[in-house]
């Protein structure tokens, strides 16, 4: 049965996204600076080492769960997240707008339950890609979410989106990995039911 991971970089003080945020500047300003640990500087994926293994991980995803507001402001991927041709699911309640026609593996579903069970059954054995802070939170709430990745950077971004600003409760996580290198510390916790 396939593994749901929210999967996420995040600077210290808990930002996903820096200020700015919106369709003309995805992530916002200084958004790159969260993923400094897996690119070289002239944004190429790093070759060897914890950060290839960590990306490696996540390119071998059989599905994708995007927020809508992901999916939309980065044109869901050109239809193909990283190049990697598995499905894309984005729970909404409204129906997509006219730029995701054109990509087949690109399908809105109605809620994050939905959403989570599709991609589920679309990655087999293999692990979903969770994406997006509303998403995340919503699939903790529903209980549909099975482990959270945070690539920990160590910068103060003191503005823009939050990843856990809303939860219905305090939920306790299970620490499972903790890998720290120079660029990140990369902490991977379950999620209980």
């Amino acid at each position: 049965m396939a593994t749901a991971v929210l999967d996420m970089s995040m600077s210290l003080d808990g930002y996903v996204a820096g200020p700015n945020d919106g369709p003309g500047n995805p992530g916002g300003d200084g958004f790159m600076r969260l993923h400094e640990w897996a690119f070289t500087p002239d944004f190429q994926p790093r070759q060897s080492g914890p950060s290839a293994e960590l990306m490696d991980r996540i390119g071998a995803a059989g599905a994708v769960v995007s927020g809508r507001r992901t999916a939309e402001q980065v044109d869901h991927w050109g239809g193909d997240h990283g190049g990697m041709g598995i499905p894309i699911f984005v729970p909404s309640h409204r129906p997509p707008g006219p730029d995701a026609a054109g990509y087949p593996l690109v399908t809105y579903v109605d809620g994050i339950v939905e959403a989570m069970a599709r991609a589920k059954a679309a990655a087999g054995d293999r692990r979903v890609h969770v994406i997006g802070a509303y998403t995340g939170q919503r699939a903790i709430e529903a209980g549909v979410l099975d482990e959270v990745q945070i690539h920990q950077i160590p910068v103060l971004f003191g503005g823009g989106r939050r990843l856990f600003d809303v939860l219905p409760a305090r939920i306790e996580l299970e620490i499972l990995e903790v890998i720290d290198t120079p660029e990140a510390t990369h902490i991977r916790y379950r999620v209980p039911r």
